[in-house]
């Protein structure tokens, strides 16, 4: 049986939640957990504890939430309290997994075995923030998560291990979250089971393939029916289910859940309602079209298309309208 190590944790979200659940299971000990400021959340915006929050707190696990971690930053205080929690809680390592914060030096340096991050894509390619929306909206055939071992870089320290996974024909942005999420806790248990017998050997990312992955930006939700029908189908599944897709007329707009591609070609000027039935909207883009087959209204939940349009005075000819408002 390998060592079990003292693995203090740092992420935020339900990926990270997964990741923290097996650590505990496995019988690894953990200090201290590191977890985001509870954020305001729902309709009543009332504050609400991270996922990873809520894991700690239901095993009793010592838990800190600093707004910031620089030491000469805006939130120095916090940090400070960091880092003394940390160097009580004296990690051999400590794991990371959609934490939200960047890690300057002397977090990195802390443990002995160093700090790991767990990443939903196959390093080099899609470094960053959104790698599983970016991933789905670019087409890749496979996916995956790396074991990194962290440096100052951005997603650009050594890899301890890496396996892929490959892509559904409906892969949403929802389904590989929680494929990647199971994943990347099955291959932390095995890079620490490593660590604790001296045999983990990081290998450095090769220079070739790099790609960024950047954080989804409000304005990216609205679809641009420019775009090949493709390209926008990709996207919809790439954004279910938060933030989803919106979609806009000049009077009406929605949130789009679910889509197939149409007809292919130029079939009209892009945005244009091409034809209305049980199926939903069929809307010209710049290369087929795509037919809008789940929608939800503003204040309403999602719905089949024929359904959430019964009372909406959508007609064929209309335009949906490219892009964000200004």
């Amino acid at each position: 049986m390998p060592e079990r190590l003292r693995v203090a944790f740092a992420g935020t979200p339900e990926f990270a939640a997964v990741a923290l659940r097996a650590l505990l299971a496995r019988g690894h000990q953990v200090p201290l957990v590191l977890s985001q400021p509870d954020r305001p959340a729902g309709r009543g915006m009332h504050l609400q504890p991270s996922a990873v929050k809520q894991v700690a707190l239901q095993h009793g696990v010592a838990l800190a939430q600093p707004r910031g971690l620089r030491l000469d930053g805006r939130w120095a205080d916090d940090a400070t309290a960091a880092r003394a929690a940390l160097r009580a809680a004296d990690p051999d390592v400590l794991v990371v997994a959609a934490y939200g914060l960047l890690l300057p030096a002397w977090v990195l340096e802390l443990p002995r075995l160093g700090c790991i991050n767990i990443h939903a894509s196959l390093l080099p390619r899609w470094r960053g923030a959104a790698p599983i929306q970016r991933a789905i909206a670019a087409g890749d055939a496979q996916s995956g998560v790396s074991i990194m071992r962290m440096d100052l870089g951005l997603d650009t320290g050594p890899v301890y291990r890496m396996q892929e996974l490959d892509l559904a024909a409906d892969e949403t942005s929802a389904s590989l979250h929680d494929r990647l999420a199971a994943l990347g806790a099955e291959l932390l248990l095995q890079v620490l089971d490593d660590l604790a017998a001296g045999i983990a050997e990081p290998t450095a990312q090769p220079n070739e393939g790099i790609c960024y992955a950047a954080k989804l930006d409000k304005r990216e939700s609205w679809l641009d029916w420019r775009e090949p029908a493709l390209q926008l189908e990709r996207w919809v599944r790439a954004l279910l289910p938060q933030p989803a897709a919106h979609a806009r007329t000049a009077t009406l707009q929605f949130k789009v859940h679910g889509v197939r591609l149409g007809r292919a070609g130029a079939l009209g000027p892009a945005g244009t309602v091409l034809a209305l039935g049980p199926d939903g909207v069929e809307v010209a883009c710049g290369d087929g079209s795509l037919w809008l087959t789940r929608l939800q209204r503003p204040g309403g939940r999602p719905l089949a298309a024929a359904e959430a349009l019964r009372s909406t005075p959508l007609q064929v000819g209309e335009r949906f309208v490219s892009g964000a408002p200004d």
